[in-house]
């Protein structure tokens, strides 16, 4: 198997292009299953056993998105890594992975085993759900190995510029997961435990595919079981760039939590309307995002390379192509709004206040888009803090302070709404200066030029 990209050399528009797609099908097809799960246990086990489901999303979400930053940490490093032919430390950097992503897994695994009751009493779910709500994290996080396993190998191949494979092993896995769901919650009459379950062992499937396909490829991430180990000095190298974005993705979770709490004091018309809307705006949000990784591997080589203006000419192309993205898809889905939410309920009321949310988080696209890019822009040169340290004050700050604030003088949808056009624009505006401000591919230059001639 060789599907690697060249990103150092040639055109790079199509690439960027060949890149994100793929990446944004994954995100997009990851949330159709992620849908279903919920939608099985929804329609065969019960109310309850759905909210056991959905209510352990946050708990989930906060764990998960730090070690999927730390993944991001892998890419950035192995990209650069690649762009500097450096062999030696890109296999450092694909075994040294590998292992932090099992490592990290186990230990997740086992301190849910541990805490899994408090956390679920500290989300204050209600008595009859509580039970199934403590057997569904318990099961889910006991697949952490093998969860974390599968981002941190799709992790690997993206930094060479593949995307498909990750997306085949979704597919495979995705289909499975929906069999498995059917067959456990009717076949054998399970609840909760049915579900998680089915993820798994669909996360393990596609884990233990990419594995092979690491073992097997003729890409420079090649994995070499006999070479599994931690090399402290990538290891370093890798948590430098992952943390910040992996302690970001839990403080937006946490923000996230917050303002789910506002939308539900609303009462039930818009707790479903806001759910609808977030499952209609979220595929033009991976649309968008998958620029900025793209941004983050495509700079990364090339900032290796030493190859400043391929970095600039890269983070002028993900804008463009992320604008017209996020244009396009944000515009079908509000021209087709209502027939959309009306696929979820059809209550005139719900609908309407899905297209509240609706209008104002595509408004708020309008500089998210930028917001993406531009942090992935820094990524790739191995600035991580920066981007994360803009993102938590301009947007979960900006958030939390107009919760505490705003919303409670004027408790309405639309208020809690307004904060994310103003929230995301706040961070975009700083992003942009501090991206000016910062210009680490000149000072690297020399440096590759130099590792490259010795």
């Amino acid at each position: 198997m060789r599907d690697r990209m060249d990103m150092i050399n040639g055109s790079l528009g199509d690439k960027i292009i060949k890149y994100a797609i793929p990446l944004a099908a994954t995100g997009i097809l990851q949330q159709l299953f992620n849908a279903a799960d919920l939608a099985v246990v929804g329609q065969f086990a019960g109310k309850q056993a759905m909210a056991a489901v959905g209510g352990n999303a946050p708990v989930i979400g906060l764990l998960v998105n730090l070690f999927v930053g730390i993944s991001l940490g892998s890419n950035v490093i192995i990209a650069r890594s690649i762009g500097q032919k450096d062999g030696a430390r890109i296999t450092k950097a694909v075994h040294t992975s590998v292992v932090v992503a099992l490592l990290g897994g186990l230990f997740l695994a086992a301190l849910g085993e541990l805490l899994a009751p408090g956390v679920v009493r500290l989300l204050d779910v209600p008595e009859d759900v509580y039970p199934l709500a403590v057997k569904y994290l318990r099961i889910y996080l006991a697949g952490m190995p093998v969860i974390l396993l599968y981002n941190f190998e799709a992790a690997i191949f993206r930094s060479c510029g593949n995307t498909r494979t990750p997306l085949f092993a979704l597919l495979v896995s995705g289909v499975l997961n929906v069999i498995l769901n059917l067959f456990f919650v009717l076949g054998f009459g399970m609840d909760v435990d049915g579900v998680a379950a089915a993820t798994v062992i669909a996360n393990l499937v596609s884990s233990v595919i990419l594995f092979l396909a690491l073992v097997r490829t003729d890409l420079p991430v090649r994995v070499e079981p006999r070479r599994l180990r931690i090399h402290g000095d990538v290891l370093g190298q890798i948590l430098k760039v992952g943390v910040p974005a992996g302690v970001q993705g839990m403080i937006f979770s946490f923000a996230n939590i917050i303002i789910q709490s506002a939308v539900n004091s609303l009462g039930t018309t818009v707790m479903a309307a806001s759910s609808a809307a977030y499952n209609l705006e979220i595929f033009s949000y991976y649309i968008m995002n998958s620029f900025g990784q793209a941004c983050t591997t495509f700079v990364g080589q090339n900032y290796g390379a030493g190859k400043g203006d391929r970095c600039r000419k890269t983070v002028r192309l993900c804008l463009l192509q992320s604008a017209v993205g996020t244009i396009v898809s944000g515009g079908l889905i509000l021209l087709f709004s209502h027939p959309l939410l009306s696929i979820f309920n059809r209550d005139p009321d719900v609908i309407a206040a899905g297209r509240i949310r609706l209008e104002y988080i595509f408004a708020a696209y309008l500089f998210s888009f930028a917001q993406e890019v531009l942090s992935g822009y820094l990524r790739g040169f191995g600035v991580s803090f920066i981007p994360a340290a803009c993102a938590v004050i301009g947007i979960c700050g900006v958030r939390l302070t107009w919760i505490f604030t705003v919303f409670r003088r004027s408790p309405s949808f639309a208020t809690i709404m307004q904060v994310y056009p103003l929230s995301l624009g706040v961070t975009a505006a700083v992003i942009l200066a501090v991206t000016m401000l910062v210009k680490p591919s000149r000072k690297y230059a020399l440096q590759s030029e130099t590792a490259v001639k010795e």
